[in-house]
């Protein structure tokens, strides 16, 4: 698959995305804290060992108080690992969209992943990935109607499915910071090579995980028409600037040349 470069100068650091949004990255993937209206929360909690990391992380920023929720973007394994440990270290509720219940609540296990799609190492090695449900049922609720964020009233959830059914992105109209979670990346997450150098260029979603392309691009095509000034990607550095929005937008426009698989499990035969 192709790619879409960022220009160096639009790189962020993870400590300081956008006015008060801080991230933190476990090895492969990316967790952020958002502060909010009386306290802050998480998005995403990381692989499976990361929970000491973040919660020493979170204190560096917030002092000794928990996040007021735990709210997912999906429930794949590199983003829920520490979920557990940090609900029952910090008791504080979780939420997701409607469609990703059943893989937090212990009742459904993800599609098979797609080995095939992307290349590189990191999509090979994807039938060995977990994709067994977590039960956290009587912790987790649906998030509010109308994106709704709890604890963050100047922020808006945005429906972007495709590499999930429920894949959810965050968006803060005040300044057009936006966390799309894996509805697309800013390192081409199939590579381990791209993984452990953090290439800045634009790429669609983890494909070995991707179980509806359609939607995926529609996903992309939708986030585009936002403008974000700041994004903060599941995999990858953040970006900034006039240049990551004019990427973004060119991602969405040739989503099926550089983006979409040319075959794979899914390709045609979507999960919906």
């Amino acid at each position: 698959m192709d790619k879409i470069e960022i220009p160096d100068e639009d790189l962020v650091p993870l400590d300081s995305v956008a006015t008060g949004l801080v991230g933190l990255r476990t090895m492969i993937v990316n967790v952020f804290a958002v502060a909010g209206d009386d306290g802050w929360v998480l998005i995403d909690a990381g692989l499976n060992g990361s929970a000491g990391r973040i919660k020493r992380w979170a204190k560096d920023h917030f002092g000794d108080a928990p996040p007021n929720a735990i709210l997912l973007t999906h429930a794949h394994f590199d983003h829920v690992g520490a979920l557990d440990e940090l609900v029952e270290s910090w008791g504080v509720p979780v939420y997701v969209h409607p469609e990703e219940l059943p893989y937090v609540t212990g009742l459904r296990s993800y599609p098979e992943p797609d080995p095939s799609v992307g290349g590189g190492l990191m999509a090979r090695m994807a039938s060995l990935y977990p994709r067994k449900p977590i039960d956290l049922q009587g912790l987790v609720s649906e998030l509010p109607a109308a994106g709704v964020v709890p604890h963050l009233s100047d922020w808006q959830w945005i429906h972007t499915p495709g590499h999930t059914a429920g894949h959810v992105s965050f968006f803060r109209r005040a300044d057009h910071a936006l966390i799309v979670g894996d509805a697309f990346c800013t390192t081409k997450q199939e590579s381990f090579l791209a993984v452990a150098a953090q290439t800045p260029e634009l790429h669609g979603p983890p494909a070995y995980f991707t179980t509806d392309w359609d939607a995926a691009r529609e996903s992309v095509e939708r986030l585009a028409a936002l403008q974000p000034a700041f994004i903060a990607p599941g995999h990858g550095l953040p970006l900034a600037g006039y240049d990551a929005a004019l990427a973004l937008s060119a991602l969405a426009e040739r989503f099926d040349e550089v983006a979409r698989p040319s075959d794979g499990r899914y390709v045609r035969n979507p999960v919906r």
